[in-house]
């Protein structure tokens, strides 16, 4: 009788599936197998996402995010009842040379805390993050309890997307760079920025008849007359009686500017989901 002959455990495999999709095939000998069911779940899941908020429209962005989730979550149970049927084809088995506790959990560590982490890097660092909004200084067109989507895409070398005025940004903060803000941006380099009572002008034309779509007026505004620095751009929020913005930070490296926010994904906010607000496409 062999006595390496042990006996094959589905419900390990099932477990390990659990942990991490592809690792139960793995713990089955099926290395092909594992690869493939791991590569397949990193492909579908946040890149899944990512395509719905960068591509769906904004009326089955909700259905076409559920999906997505859906479609995810089913992959990952279908491989544990993969490896678990496929242990169940083999009540026993031979380890070969490299199942072995140190090696498996050494797949797990590059698998879930080095190569996946690195893929959702990517994706939030290039291609689209979610942020949720804080404060109330955006208001009406971000209200307090809104998740959104951020185009990374945006203000890089070779992107498509590049700084305009009426943006949306997201930047890093100036004054604590571990933060983000989201404001409007309404002064590009070079230009003047005038800010009298309720009325902003940029080279001497009103943004309130120019941009009457996204230009709410303030009560209590400073009055300020500056040039944009080079490289630089200036930034309300668009509820200014409320907001902390350029007026009191300064013009924001174009550098810093990291993204552009895209649409309204979920909001909530006093116990109430806002239907009404979810897939919104912000301008």
């Amino acid at each position: 009788m062999n006595t390496l002959i042990r006996p094959r455990k589905p419900l390990m495999a099932l477990l390990m599936s659990l942990v991490l999709p592809g690792f139960g095939q793995l713990y089955n000998g099926e290395v092909n197998r594992a690869i493939w069911w791991f590569l397949i779940y990193c492909a579908v899941g946040v890149p899944g996402l990512a395509l719905v908020a960068l591509y769906v429209p904004s009326g089955l962005m909700l259905p076409a995010l559920l999906l997505a989730v859906f479609a995810t979550l089913s992959l990952w149970v279908y491989g544990m009842v993969d490896a678990w049927r496929s242990a169940q084809r083999q009540p026993d088995y031979v380890p070969r040379v490299w199942q072995t506790s140190g090696l498996y959990v050494i797949v797990l560590i590059m698998c879930a805390l080095i190569v996946q982490p690195l893929f959702v890097s990517y994706i939030r660092n290039h291609q689209i993050e979610s942020f949720r909004i804080p404060s109330l200084s955006m208001e009406p067109t971000l209200m307090h309890g809104d998740y959104i989507f951020a185009d990374k895409r945006y203000n890089c070398p070779n992107c498509k997307q590049a700084v305009q005025r009426g943006d949306i940004a997201i930047f890093t903060y100036p004054n604590d760079r571990t933060k983000y803000y989201v404001k409007r941006i309404v002064g590009l380099p070079g230009e003047r920025v005038q800010v009298i009572g309720n009325q902003v002008l940029i080279d001497g034309r009103s943004l309130t008849v120019t941009q009457t779509d996204w230009s709410p007026k303030g009560s209590r505004l400073a009055d300020i007359d500056l040039v944009v620095p080079g490289g630089q751009v200036y930034v309300l929020g668009d509820n200014r009686d409320n907001s902390v913005d350029s007026r009191s930070f300064g013009a924001v490296p174009l550098q810093d500017v990291v993204g552009r926010v895209r649409q309204i994904w979920f909001s909530y906010a006093d116990r109430t989901i806002r239907w009404n607000r979810l897939g919104k496409i912000l301008d």
